[in-house]
Formats: structure tokens, C-alpha cells, sequence
């Protein structure tokens, strides 16, 4: 029997004015999508979504977030290993600059990829005496989205990495197996689930990327235009019209997060058992 006057206490321990602050932020992320399904033109739902320009742009704005990943992973992954098998004040500069993307306006990530890889551009200029051509492409898409996405993937391997140490890599070694196999067979299987995490969020990321795409490669349908540009066109004209392929990305990244966390949790329950 509880006594009179004791303030209920929470199983978890927790003070119970922390779920006040939460509910405050659940509703901050879960009632903006909720709106988008309340607001929706249901009538030309399918209509809307299944027409040519918004097909093209669904279309590539999958190919190159795919794309974009997979260059993180090749480039981000040996970064990560690196920064957490090394210290120092070369590497800990060089792992500030890498994580910048994180922080930086995706327009000022644009204008200097611009600057970099565009005619004029201090690499682009050589490329284009060449005959290649970056700015404006489908491959620009790509650039701009590896950029603002690689980093997420950096942390993440980076901090699993770190936190897995180097016990069981020096086992290794003492039984004969080199770096390579060691990194494949060791360190990256005892990662995965981080590794995981950090793929997802860069391909959600390079699947969101706005800014630096419209500064760098452009706006044009078919080619440089994707997903979230098609719906920023859209909104300018008319809002409602740019819900139903919001809608599309908002379903999209919600299946890709679901089930990359369920697997996470019956990888844990398989572990535990």
C-alpha cells in the first residue's frame, strides 16, 4: 500500500519530468509527416506520383544515393579504421576536415565542390582540357551526395571501431593471419552492426541531399533533378502537389530505417541467446 504523500516513482528510475520533454520531441518528429498524410491530395495520389517527372526523379534520386553509398563505404570505411587506430595532431586535423560536411551548409559543401570539380575549378579546369566534364552531370549528383553523407558513415564505423579495441586483432596476428584478412575476417564482422547503421545513414542522406546538388550539379529533369528538388519545383507552384513524392521519400526512408533496426535487435537477441 502506497503511503500517503510519496510521489510515485518510475520502474525504470527515471524522474518522471523527463518524459514531458520527450513526448515534446516525439511529437516535433512524428506530427510533420502525420500532416503530410492529413493534407494530401488522396484524389491524384497515384496520379501524381506515377507521372513521368516524378518517376525520373524517384528513379535517380535512388541510382545515385546507391551510387554515393557505395563510395562511402570504399573511401569512408578505411578512414574510419585509420582515424581510430592512429592519434595525433596530423590526424586529428584531418578527421576535423573530413567530418566537416557534418556541420557546413550544404549550399557552401555546393559551391566549393563548384569551385573544385567545375570548369573553372581548380581540378576541373585540367578535367575539362581533358574533355570531362563534371558540374551540372548525373555524376556532379553523385559527388555532391558522397560528400554530405560520407561523414556520417565515418563516425559511426569510427566510434565502433574504437570501442572494439585491438584485443582481438592481436589474437589474430599471433596466429598468422595478416592485416588484410585480419580486417576482413576481424575487425569489419566485429563492426557490422555499426557498419550497418552508418550505411543507412548515408544513403538517407545522400537520398535528402538538397543543397549542395541544386549549387553543384543543377536542376535539370532527367539528369541532375532528383527527388527533393522535383518536390521543392512542385512546392514553389503549387505545396500540395509536392506532398504525394514527399510522402514517397518519407515511406522509403522509414522501411529502410524499421528494418535495418529490427535486424539490429534480433542480431542482440540472437547474441544474448
Amino acid at each position: 500500500m502506497r503511503r500517503p504523500g510519496r510521489v510515485p516513482r518510475d520502474p525504470t528510475g527515471l524522474p518522471l519530468w523527463t518524459y514531458s520533454f520527450a513526448a515534446l520531441g516525439v511529437a516535433l518528429i512524428v506530427v510533420p509527416p502525420l500532416a503530410l498524410l492529413l493534407r494530401s491530395p488522396w484524389g491524384g495520389f497515384i496520379e501524381q506520383v506515377t507521372s513521368p517527372s516524378s518517376v525520373d526523379a524517384l528513379r535517380l534520386s535512388l541510382i545515385t544515393a546507391s551510387l554515393s553509398t557505395v563510395l562511402c563505404l570504399i573511401m569512408g570505411v578505411p578512414m574510419a579504421v585509420i582515424f581510430a587506430r592512429h592519434d595525433g595532431p596530423f590526424v586529428r586535423v584531418l578527421r576535423s576536415l573530413v567530418l566537416l560536411p557534418l556541420v557546413l551548409p550544404p549550399v557552401v559543401g555546393g559551391l566549393a565542390l563548384l569551385y573544385t570539380f567545375g570548369r573553372l575549378g581548380i581540378v576541373g579546369e585540367h578535367l575539362h582540357d581533358a574533355g570531362i566534364d563534371i558540374a551540372f552531370t548525373t555524376t556532379a549528383v553523385v559527388l555532391a551526395q558522397t560528400f554530405v553523407a560520407l561523414p556520417f558513415l565515418v563516425i559511426s564505423v569510427e566510434g565502433a571501431v574504437r570501442v572494439v579495441g585491438t584485443r582481438y586483432e592481436e589474437v589474430a596476428a599471433t596466429l598468422g593471419a595478416g592485416p588484410t584478412r585480419t580486417l576482413w575476417r576481424v575487425t569489419l564482422p566485429l563492426v557490422a552492426p555499426s557498419l550497418l547503421a552508418g550505411v543507412v545513414l548515408a544513403f538517407a542522406r545522400a537520398l535528402g541531399e538538397f543543397g549542395a546538388t541544386i549549387t553543384f550539379a543543377g536542376n535539370a529533369p532527367g539528369v541532375t533533378q532528383t527527388a527533393p528538388l522535383a518536390i521543392y519545383v512542385s512546392a514553389i507552384d503549387d505545396p500540395q502537389a509536392a506532398i504525394p513524392l514527399s510522402l514517397v521519400l518519407v515511406a522509403i526512408s522509414l522501411v529502410v530505417v524499421v528494418g535495418v533496426h529490427s535486424r539490429r535487435r534480433r542480431r542482440t537477441g540472437a547474441g544474448v541467446l
